[in-house]
């Protein structure tokens, strides 16, 4: 290693912990019960988006997290509980994810008739290999998770008595949980999207099944678009000379896997992951020897630790977006699901030329 970079990260190093984000937690974006409607809570906002495309003028939808606020560290008050226990759905993606979700679901009361679903379900999940919360560099592809297929029906969980922490679900548990290293980023592949979308009509039209033809309708035209931006990722990235990219936090695996990608993190699958530094010396030398051009950092988290290695390594930095949640500029333009990952594509194909 030359005296630059083994000095320069020297220097750097220390500053590191001021450098990882502290997301905002406490308050949610609010929003009550309406009656005569299907009232349906969801924990982020890609939920939020699909739960509203297929509930069209039939449901009310609430989501929890406030704009401008990363999922990750962010915990929900009692009134979101209160919220939650007279509605008739709530929908949240699992896979560890949501790490308050044990002790939320057990908070409903056994009174409540909200049926529980965790949209996530029937997706082949991922595992990052070795991944202790801290970004290793290590490949996006990870491992899928064995005789976890997908059906049609039945993929609802109860509130009562379903403790997804006993089960090895809950992200933010014990290192030594077997799945504790399951990325929980399903959400970020138009093809997972279709299973999430698939799941939340299926909750739908089993609370609701007078309105079912309204629920089937406004999935088959939210599926028709996901169809459209899965085939279009296909195309563009099976035409770029390059397939490795570095990202600030491990939350691009099944984008990776779906469309032939190799992630390579700063951070872990958390994005207050903080790194070592034999992993940032790594990345910077990868970065170089492989030729790659741009570090993607995200809105929502910190950039500064990508733009840091970025300016160590010699090259530019560009915006890849997890859709995890919506900036409050973002949301005033009218920015969702689509436009974000029609961007997340041109951006991809710009650093992978």
């Amino acid at each position: 290693m030359n005296y630059y970079i083994k000095n320069g990260w020297r220097m750097i190093l220390p500053l590191i912990a001021s450098l990882i984000l502290l997301a905002g937690c406490g308050k949610s974006a609010g929003g009550e019960i309406v009656p005569g409607k299907v009232n349906v809570v969801t924990s982020f906002y890609p939920i939020y988006e699909f739960a509203n495309a297929i509930g069209g003028e039939d449901a009310n939808v609430i989501n929890l997290l406030p704009v401008g606020v990363e999922p990750h560290d962010w915990t929900p008050r009692s009134q979101d509980i209160l919220n939650t226990s007279k509605a008739e759905l709530f929908l949240y993606n699992g896979a560890g994810l949501e790490g308050w979700a044990p002790n939320f679901l057990k908070g409903l009361g056994k009174d409540a008739n909200v049926k529980t679903v965790e949209v996530s379900d029937g997706i082949e999940l991922i595992y990052s290999e070795g991944d202790d919360g801290h970004g290793h560099g290590e490949e996006g592809h990870g491992h899928e998770e064995e005789g976890h297929d997908h059906e049609a029906e039945g993929h609802d969980h109860e509130a009562e008595g379903h403790d997804h922490e006993a089960e090895g679900h809950d992200h933010e548990g014990n290192e030594e949980t077997p799945d504790h290293h399951i990325d929980p980023h399903t959400w970020v592949s138009p093809k997972s999207a279709k299973i999430i979308v698939e799941n939340i009509k299926n909750s739908y039209v089993e609370v609701d099944p007078d309105h079912r033809e309204n629920y089937e309708k406004r999935y088959a035209e939210l599926v028709q678009k996901l169809d459209a931006l899965d085939a279009k990722f296909t195309e563009e990235l099976s035409k770029t000379s390059k397939h490795e990219i570095v990202v600030s936090h491990q939350a691009f695996g099944y984008l990776s896997r779906d469309y032939g990608l190799t992630q390579h993190a700063i951070m872990g699958l958390s994005p207050e992951a903080e790194p070592r530094a034999q992993d940032l010396v790594n990345l910077s030398n990868m970065v170089k020897e492989e030729g790659i051009r741009y570090i993607f950092f995200e809105e929502l988290v910190s950039d500064k630790l990508a733009k840091t290695l970025a300016s160590e390594a010699g090259v530019e930095t560009l915006v890849l977006n997890p859709v995890e949640g919506l900036t409050k500029d973002q949301q005033k333009a009218g920015d969702n699901y689509f436009t974000l990952m029609e961007k997340n594509l041109q951006n991809l194909i710009l650093a992978l030329q």
